[in-house]
């Protein structure tokens, strides 16, 4: 069954991709079916007229050859008389027909079944009979008194030859004889032959032209629609200038002629969709590279305003240590817009180098413990005591679990966070769970839209920007990983970051699941 499905799959993949190819096999199996039909019958309906004209002719044929020995034989007036048999044989004679093997004669037979002393006489004396009158036949004429007919074959030198075989009784003095005319349907079965090879050859020709006139019609709708496929493929590829060609005035060159008007206009919109992207990344940057300047001379004055706090009025002191808060915050915002600006911009570079990630994860939940503690939530560690070893940039994945953990800190509730490092040949995942607000339906999705929170009223402990699970989501796809999010509104949240051991691999299937074990044992359970 491999081999065979080895060998027929090119022809099912050419199936399912060729349209052209469908409809003209569907027209050859549709037309084959319908000329057969039709084919056969004509066949039958011609060999019937030709089996009802001969038989018209024989049973003419046989009511005169009737006629004729009804009145040899009513010369006698029994059956003992002694030339009777010879009045038979003169009449079988005389009723004969040339030779059936040689011209396509009849041969005449007659019997006496019911007549002792009579033999059976026929025309063709080495001529076995007994295949052609069989015992229904003879039943029929010569015990029921009627009038039948039947097909029969029998062998003439060496040939097989069809005969139509007629029985009758014929009336006499004494009782009555029947006589059996036997007529070769060699003409007949010749003409129907003739009559089928021709039906067949026609029909064959029909479906065979039929399937070139369905492979050409198709032609002329499949190519213009292969035409559009590869011109909508290279737009998609970026050629924007690509368009049909478009030939004629007819439905396709409507098409054709559609396309590119849709091609152009997405091209115009995609052009200024750029140019506006371009400006708003180029404004991001400037703007957070002028604000650089200002910035560093407010976070001077405001260093020294800061450290010299202690001498001023506390209500001074107070706003002293609110303005380094919000410098600092405003630092890391602009620190984030570059990032997201370089990411926009293409200019992104990883660092890749093997790093164990077992510190990397201890480091960030160390660096944020004290933040835990301001929030009574307790930070739990379940990492490998072996080092998981991959190709990353220790930078950047640092930032990332800064950002997964400092959100489930956040959103917590004082309730643990528990942070999971698993590995496998392939792939490393580190979970970030947290037992607190949740998400609804939808938000694992949106939690990674920049600026966006779950709920915009609550204040933040950890003072962010908002961009961090964006920043997060831009390095895992530069690492070629995944950041994936789940939650359920009162059931917290697990965050999942999952990472090629080699840079550059193509991710399948990641170590640890995204729905966390205790929400699917619980589902379980609750479907018991």
């Amino acid at each position: 069954m491999r081999r065979f499905d080895r060998f027929v799959a090119p022809a099912r993949r050419e199936w399912r991709r060729s349209l052209q190819l469908r409809v003209v096999a569907l027209t050859l199996i549709a037309s084959s079916v319908l000329v057969g039909a039709f084919g056969f019958f004509v066949a039958q309906r011609s060999a019937n007229i030709l089996l009802n004209r001969a038989q018209d002719e024989v049973e003419s044929s046989m009511q005169s050859k009737l006629r004729y020995a009804a009145s040899q034989l009513s010369v006698h007036l029994t059956a003992l008389e002694p030339r009777l048999q010879n009045t038979v044989d003169i009449t079988v004679n005389a009723l004969a027909d040339d030779d059936p093997a040689e011209s396509g004669g009849s041969v005449v037979s007659i019997r006496a079944d019911q007549i002792p002393g009579i033999q059976a006489v026929t025309s063709v004396k080495k001529l076995d009979t007994s295949g052609l009158i069989t015992r229904d036949l003879i039943k029929a004429v010569s015990g029921d008194g009627k009038v039948a007919e039947q097909v029969r074959t029998a062998e003439v030198n060496g040939k097989k030859i069809k005969f139509l075989v007629y029985g009758s009784p014929v009336p006499t003095n004494f009782g009555h004889l029947e006589l059996y005319y036997m007529v070769p349907l060699t003409t007949e079965d010749s003409a129907a032959n003739q009559i089928r090879t021709t039906v067949l050859v026609t029909g064959l020709a029909l479906v065979i032209l039929l399937g070139v006139v369905a492979g050409l019609v198709t032609r002329l709708v499949v190519l213009p629609v292969r035409d559009a496929a590869r011109t909508a493929q290279r737009l998609s590829a970026g050629l924007l200038d690509q368009r049909m060609k478009v030939t004629g005035e007819d439905d396709l060159a409507l098409l054709a002629a559609s396309f590119n008007q849709m091609a152009a206009n997405l091209q115009r919109q995609i052009v200024r969709l750029e140019e506006m992207s371009r400006l708003q990344r180029r404004f991001t940057s400037d703007v957070s590279h002028e604000l650089r300047t200002p910035l560093t001379t407010v976070r001077m004055a405001a260093d020294l305003i800061f450290s010299e706090r202690e001498d001023f009025d506390p209500a001074v002191a107070r706003s002293a240590e609110l303005l380094q808060a919000e410098l600092d915050r405003f630092e890391s915002l602009l620190t984030d817009l570059l990032e997201i600006s370089r990411f926009d911009a293409g200019f992104a570079a990883l660092d890749a180098e093997h790093a164990d990630l077992v510190p990397i994860v201890k480091r960030v939940a160390d660096r944020l413990t004290g933040l835990a503690d301001r929030v009574g939530v307790t930070i739990e560690l379940r990492v490998p005591d072996e080092p998981v070893i991959a190709e990353v940039d220790p930078r950047r994945i640092e930032r990332v679990l800064r950002n997964l953990v400092g959100n489930a800190v956040e959103h917590g509730e004082g309730r643990p966070v528990r942070i999971t490092l698993a590995c496998d040949e392939a792939a490393v995942a580190v979970t970030v769970r947290d037992h607190g607000i949740g998400l609804k339906a939808g938000e694992e999705r949106l939690v990674f839209n920049r600026f966006w929170r779950a709920d915009p009223s609550r204040a933040r402990q950890t003072g962010g920007t908002g961009l961090g699970l964006s920043i997060s989501a831009e390095d895992a796809r530069l690492h070629g990983g995944w950041l994936e999010a789940w939650g359920a509104p009162g059931e917290g949240a697990q965050f999942r970051l999952t990472l090629p051991v080699r840079s550059g691999d193509r991710l399948v299937a990641a170590p640890l699941p995204l729905i966390p074990r205790d929400r699917a044992l619980d589902s379980e359970e609750a479907g018991r």
